[in-house]
């Protein structure tokens, strides 16, 4: 079965395609195209990374801790000094970690919200956002080449590794915490601490937010934070018809502020008081209206075409730049990178926030949701009311639809601009985006 690496890197069932030789395999393809010299786009703002260092971080997945040492190992052999995360740990964390360590690339082993059968390998840039898609394709140009020649992997032992100091076992949370302390008024926490409840779904971001708030009278009730690479046999991912856990929580009095996060952490889902799910559209647009109004904050808006349009009049409102993309958090990491981006965000739960690395990070957006509510003594449900008060109603509910047969997507997408329909569902299509 083919392995295909593409921009958002590669993903498969385990024990089907997701293997431990196709993984040497895809870890082999990534050192050559690091090694051609070509790798490290100045573009992507991180400055004389080193090129013979590589990070590597892996969730809370059947087997992710395992895969994650063969990465190492198939690394060091290849010449390369390997910091391996001592314990599962979010994606953000190691993402964090890349462009701290001044590495030239992270590997992360996680298939992200993903059902608990598969897994797979995030491709970190040297400034911790996303490989870009030309970094992408020369990983799949190397990985076809040495297929084609039937070329190997390179292997190092363990122990050998260890005892050349190729591979450094690291904690990347202390390091992550103090980035994330510039980024959120944990004074103001402390000043008005809610009750929080949140939802890891037993994934890598679990133990973080309870974490970084110890000492700040926030009381932290946290549910499905135990390691379980089953995840509960339900996908974790932050949605709404799979926070009932949650829910019960919050009905029960544990807490009056409900925040989820997904498998490895990099996106976010919020719950009021009473129950309602608080969508990331609603999450981002409330954390704009607060980095502006509060903190008076300035920059560029950054959204996905998926992503509500209350942005959009928000921007409006405070007179800033939007700018839409295709779907995927990489496409909003451009703009961070290259443009004075104050937030940046998709409807699936990737948001992220000036001063941060272009990544989403759920666990940052939880903080700065908790800072909200502390800040204005309001709960989430009033800050979401007064937020429609001020752009008007919106109205969202995602439905995901699993196709017997997949269709491709660039004909897909040309059919429709082509073919414009009238009315969906009875209703007149206004346009086409």
């Amino acid at each position: 079965m083919p392995i295909n690496f593409g921009t958002d890197g590669w993903r498969a069932v385990i024990s089907d395609t997701f293997t431990f030789h196709n993984l040497r395999l895809v870890t082999q393809a990534i050192a050559d195209a690091i090694h051609s010299g070509h790798w490290h786009n100045k573009d992507q703002g991180a400055l004389n990374p080193d090129p013979n260092r590589i990070v590597v971080g892996f969730d809370t997945r059947f087997l992710s801790d395992r895969y994650a040492r063969e990465v190492a190992r198939v690394m060091a052999a290849n010449g390369y000094t390997v910091y391996i995360a001592q314990a599962d740990s979010s994606t953000p964390s190691i993402s964090y970690a890349v462009k701290n360590l001044n590495a030239i690339a992270g590997v992360v082993i996680t298939a992200s919200h993903n059902a608990p059968r598969y897994n797979g390998v995030k491709l970190k840039a040297a400034n911790g956002c996303s490989a870009s898609p030309e970094q992408s394709n020369r990983v799949e140009i190397y990985l076809n080449d040495n297929q084609e020649r039937g070329r190997g992997p390179n292997l190092m032992e363990w122990d050998q590794a260890v005892d050349k100091g190729l591979i450094i076992s690291f904690n990347p949370v202390p390091d992550y915490f103090e980035h994330l302390r510039t980024l959120i008024d944990f004074d103001a926490i402390a000043a008005n601490p809610p009750r929080v409840v949140v939802d890891s779904m037993h994934g890598s971001g679990r133990g973080m937010i309870k974490g970084i708030l110890t000492g700040t009278g926030c009381e932290v009730a946290e549910i499905r934070g135990e390691m379980n690479p089953g995840f509960g046999g339900a996908h974790p991912e932050p949605i709404g018809s799979r926070l009932g856990a949650l829910a019960g929580a919050i009905s029960t009095g544990m807490g009056n502020l409900g925040l989820a996060l997904d498998g490895d952490g990099d996106r976010i889902g919020g719950m009021d008081e009473r129950g309602n799910f608080v969508d990331p559209h609603k999450i981002m647009a409330l954390a704009l209206q607060y980095l502006v109004e509060h903190r008076g904050l300035t920059g560029h808006v950054v959204r996905t075409v998926s992503t509500t349009r209350m942005i959009d009049r928000l921007a409006e409102k405070y007179n800033l730049p939007v700018y839409e993309t295709p779907v995927g958090f990489n496409h909003i990491a451009d703009y961070m990178i290259s443009e004075n981006v104050l937030i940046g965000g998709e409807e699936s739960g990737g948001i992220s926030i000036q001063g941060n690395i272009p990544e989403g990070d759920g666990v940052l957006m939880g903080l700065l949701l908790i800072e909200m509510v502390a800040v204005y003594g309001k709960s989430l449900h009033t800050l979401v009311k007064e937020l429609l008060d001020d752009v008007g109603p919106a109205f969202y509910e995602r439905k995901d639809q699993r196709l017997k047969y997949p269709i491709e997507k660039n004909r897909m997408v040309q059919y429709l601009l082509d073919n414009k329909p009238a009315e969906i569902g009875g209703v007149k299509v206004s346009d086409l985006l």
